[in-house]
């Protein structure tokens, strides 16, 4: 399967990006989550690798539909130079690498609203998330980063009149 990032702005300092937080399929423990009984209050913390200690930004889902649920978030840019810039920086390095592409929600079941299915895992009918983390390996496979407004700014020689000449590169990654 391939996937595009598709930079729509140009602006550094917006650091937003948006894709699929989850879908009703099979994850890769066994497990289903109904998409339409995802419930939220929205904004959440946008984690990074599922550590509630290290909040890299916010994140809103949308509303959900029979084919899932994506998300909106925005990583701040950090002014003052200290771990928290650093680790903001590391993520929204990462994801414009394309080296970061999934992402992950945290979630409660609510009671009586789990079943166990055929292969062992759960079918949640009804979840409450309460944070989206940035991660390298998702659960779910579908759950990625589609889009991200940002650039990448490639300097070049330009050997003809000797100046540099920038250029914005669009993010392109394939999945495996």
């Amino acid at each position: 399967m391939e996937s595009r990032l598709i930079v729509r702005d140009v602006r550094e300092d917006m650091r937003e990006i948006e894709g699929l937080a989850t879908a009703g399929v099979l994850d890769r423990v066994g497990d289903i989550i109904e998409p339409r009984g995802v419930r939220v209050k929205n904004p959440i913390p946008l984690l990074w690798q599922h550590d509630h200690a290290k909040p890299v930004g916010t994140a809103s889902l949308m509303a959900p539909t029979k084919d899932g649920v994506r998300f909106k978030a925005k990583l701040p840019l950090v002014k003052n130079p200290g771990l928290l810039q650093d680790r903001v920086n590391e993520a929204w390095d990462s994801i414009k690498a394309g080296i970061i592409k999934g992402v992950s929600i945290g979630f409660r079941p609510v009671p009586g609203k789990v079943e166990a299915i055929v292969n062992g895992g759960m079918r949640f009918l009804e979840v409450e998330v309460f944070e989206l983390s940035l991660v390298t390996v998702p659960a779910m496979p579908l759950a990625e980063i589609d889009v991200v407004r940002g650039v990448r700014v490639v300097k070049l020689a330009d050997p003809g009149r000797g100046r540099v000449v920038m250029l914005n590169k669009p993010l392109r990654h394939k999945n495996a």
